[in-house]
């Protein structure tokens, strides 16, 4: 199964490549008015542009440039600040990957964590009020749950920086708490629901009550036999919302004024920076798919009987 994955991934990401590639031709407007950013249009200056991006080319031939070119990371440079499109990227990806890993840990911890407790009291008022906050968390956009935070703990309370990167891991926490709290809020609150769910089904199945009858200590019936055969839908879950983390907190950084990805994407919209949002959007392809792969191999790994039936 894993061969048959890898096989399929570089077909997958050349058409992924073609698509992100296309985008420019489909864009309104033209790569030369955008370079030019308002000033004359002049025959000479058009063609000196057409010449110097390859846009005289045909199409597949364009696309051939850039893919050997993205294939080493040179995505060109941006049409905005003329700099090299993989240094502006490696400059803010440190940014958004630590937010995103933060927000996913808190995610997991707390998703996971609250699910077995709402379905281990099932019924009781503690599922009740875990249950109600699931609700509120689903319902509440992460930037409008980003703003209540900032108001609350930051303005008010002072507990927290309203803005900024912090210096170093510890400060870094410190700083990126309350953003990575609001992504992870809508996400846990996702995972709690399919924990709970799944959880209260792998209770009642015929091997817990066998294992509760063996006097097997309720700890390791709770986790060994009913947590790691709930944990598959969660681990799809869990795929899902990493991606979103890694490639989608773009309110939150705008939010938060955090110098990440997000915040390129939307500058690089606003002005219209092709070689960047080419970059951006490959980029994020690249760890979705990377992301779905580790989740096939992670399903192997918790679920023998996967594995089992990839080998038949």
């Amino acid at each position: 199964m894993i061969l048959r994955r890898l096989r399929v991934l570089p077909v997958m990401l050349v058409l992924i490549s073609f698509f992100v590639f296309s985008l420019a031709e489909l864009a309104p407007g033209s790569t030369e008015s955008a370079m030019l950013a308002g000033r004359p249009a002049t025959p000479a200056a058009l063609a000196a542009i057409r010449k110097a991006y390859h846009l005289d080319e045909p199409l597949l031939v364009q696309y051939a440039i850039w893919a050997r070119g993205a294939i080493v990371l040179d995505f060109g440079r941006s049409l905005r600040t003329r700099q090299p499109v993989s240094d502006l990227i490696a400059d803010r990806v440190g940014v958004t990957a630590f937010l995103g890993l933060y927000a996913f840990a808190i995610t997991v911890i707390g998703g996971i964590g609250l699910g077995v407790i709402s379905a281990l009291r099932a019924g009781s008022s503690v599922d009740r009020g875990i249950v109600a906050l699931v609700v509120v968390g689903i319902s509440a956009p992460a930037f409008v749950t980003g703003l209540i935070l900032l108001y609350i703990f930051a303005v008010n309370l002072r507990w927290f920086p309203i803005f900024g990167s912090g210096d170093g891991i510890l400060d870094g926490l410190w700083h990126y708490a309350l953003p990575a709290v609001a992504l992870a809020l809508t996400s846990m609150a996702l995972l709690v629901k399919l924990t709970r769910t799944s959880m209260i089904n792998a209770m009642q199945q015929d091997y817990v009550v066998f294992a509760r009858s063996r006097g097997i200590p309720r700890t390791r019936v709770i986790f060994l036999y009913g947590l790691r055969n709930a944990l598959i839908p969660c681990i799809t879950a869990g795929g899902l919302i990493l991606g979103y983390m890694l490639t989608g907190a773009v309110l939150i950084e705008v939010t938060f004024a955090l110098p990440g990805l997000g915040t390129l994407l939307v500058e690089s919209i606003n002005f219209k920076d092709i070689p960047v949002l080419q970059a951006l959007v490959m980029l994020t392809a690249v760890i979705l798919v990377l992301v779905n792969l580790g989740v096939d191999l992670l399903y192997q790994r918790v679920d023998p009987r996967i594995r089992f039936d990839s080998v038949a």
